[in-house]
């Protein structure tokens, strides 16, 4: 069973708001990047919530029967990258989600509405 990427995106976000992550942001990458449709990007207050949200994305995302491609950054909580194919999330830690500012980055992307 595949997910659509579209799914797969909200699927995340769910799981992220689950943990109670903070300013979830989902980019639409559709014709702006090759390599991923959609970025989630949020943040934890501390390295525990960090990786408390990215195991919970994790197990949603494998529940629905995507593959996570890879994950990293898990040990130090700052900065966890989930790669699941379609969809990239980025959980920071809120300092260095301010230092990084990664949503400026991709500042041509569509920002997905969600409710």
């Amino acid at each position: 069973m595949t997910v659509e990427a579209n799914e797969l995106m909200q699927l995340v976000v769910a799981a992220a708001e689950e943990k109670k992550a903070h300013g979830i942001v989902a980019l639409n990458l559709q014709g702006i990047s090759l390599v991923t449709d959609y970025f989630v990007i949020c943040h934890g207050n501390s390295d525990t919530q960090v990786q408390a949200i990215t195991t919970e994305i994790r197990k949603q995302a494998e529940m629905s029967g995507a593959r996570i491609k890879g994950i990293e950054g898990m040990d130090s909580g700052r900065w966890v990258l989930i790669d699941i194919g379609d969809v990239v999330v980025h959980v920071f830690h809120r300092d260095e989600r301010e230092y990084y500012n990664i949503e400026r980055l991709w500042s041509d992307a569509k920002v997905v509405e969600f409710a």
